[in-house]
């Protein structure tokens, strides 16, 4: 399947599903109207992009995890130079113990002595001997211990991050099989069709964006946003046009939290990478007091965000087959919105940034 055709087909906006269980058996394409097919294109692309920021997240913890199994390989091999050290003095001590030995006891030799104050002198680095040599199996001891320790972690850590890897392999062959669904549904399609969908999912966006704006849910002022704000919009609108590509960061494409963590990133403030972290763990914001840069969440779970930026429209990276682009806010479902950067004040006025039309 083409991405011409893809692209025939714009964002969708329908009721959003509380679950994503795979679809049930439906009549031939032919037999469907538009709004049906529109319904069962929406939901595969949705659970797609469910599957894709399943997989990121995943992706994310590997990431975590490699970088764990790597710090504690370090540190193990320090606890064996330790060991290594350790074991060492204390072979050179039991040398030394053995050939300064007379077999005589400390109170038989101050005795014998005909300098009582020197076999003193002497029994106290002799004493000072001993207590080195104590401190020296202590530290043997606790470097085995440590060795041990460290040996037993970075063996968990390793098969945790063998377990990740697996898990992200069946998650990577969720999404392959799902964007299949959509193209082969896609390729079913007729040229009317493809366009019919496309003119009937146009006024629905329309018809929602009218609703959200005459509804007040958005300020009629213009927010200024601040300046980390800016700099992530400005970022983000330098991508317009590159390609939607689930898993991608960037530079060349993005899927659409690829895009807003990679905005923020470079604006100086790095955000969780998944969708769903960002709704869970960024501060959240009323959509009336919204300003340029922060992130609009769409759907129940949590499975899309774009970047707001002033006049109700964002950026963002679509779907498979799809360009990142501007679009009204209310091109899909609103969750809620969230601010990374609460903290900032707005920075001052400037030339706002130019956008294309939409």
């Amino acid at each position: 399947m083409s991405g011409r055709l893809l692209r025939l087909v714009g964002t969708a906006l329908v009721a959003a599903q509380a679950a994503l269980a795979p679809l049930p058996a439906v009549a031939a394409p032919d037999q469907r109207s538009v709004a049906e097919l529109l319904t069962d294109l929406q939901r595969l692309y949705r659970q797609t992009e469910q599957a894709t920021e399943t997989y990121n997240g995943t992706a994310e913890q590997l990431k975590r995890q490699r970088a764990e199994v790597a710090r504690l390989d370090g540190e193990l091999a320090r606890a064996r130079l330790s060991l290594h050290d350790s074991r060492r003095d204390a072979a050179r001590l039991a040398r030394q113990q053995y050939q300064s030995s007379t077999g005589l006891s400390p109170y038989v030799r101050l005795l014998l002595a005909r300098d009582p104050q020197q076999v003193l002198d002497e029994g106290h680095v002799i004493g000072q001997l001993a207590r080195e040599q104590a401190q020296t199996v202590d530290l043997l001891e606790g470097s085995e211990k440590k060795q041990d320790a460290l040996v037993r972690k970075a063996r968990k850590a390793l098969d945790a991050q063998l377990r990740l890897a697996e898990r992200q392999q069946k998650q990577r062959n969720d999404v392959r099989t799902r964007l299949a669904g959509i193209e082969e549904l896609l390729a079913s399609l007729s040229a009317e069709q493809l366009a019919d969908l496309a003119r009937v999912e146009a006024d629905t966006v329309a018809g929602a964006q009218q609703k959200i704006v005459t509804s007040g849910a958005l300020s009629s002022a213009r927010a200024a946003p601040s300046e980390q704000g800016d700099r992530a919009v400005r970022y983000a609108m330098d991508q317009l046009g590159k390609p939607y590509q689930w898993g991608a960061e960037g530079p060349g494409a993005y899927d659409c939290s690829g895009l807003t963590s990679q905005a923020w990133e470079h604006a100086g403030t790095p955000i969780p990478r998944t969708s769903q972290e960002q709704w869970a763990r960024l501060a959240r914001v009323p959509l009336n007091q919204l300003r340029p840069g922060d992130l609009v969440v769409y759907f129940p779970d949590a499975t899309h965000v774009a970047m707001y930026l002033g006049d109700g429209k964002v950026v963002q990276a679509p779907r498979p087959g799809d360009r990142v682009k501007v679009s009204p806010i209310a091109s899909n479902p609103i969750l809620g919105a969230v601010r990374p950067d609460p903290a900032e004040n707005p920075a001052r006025p400037r030339t706002p940034t130019a956008r294309p039309k939409v």
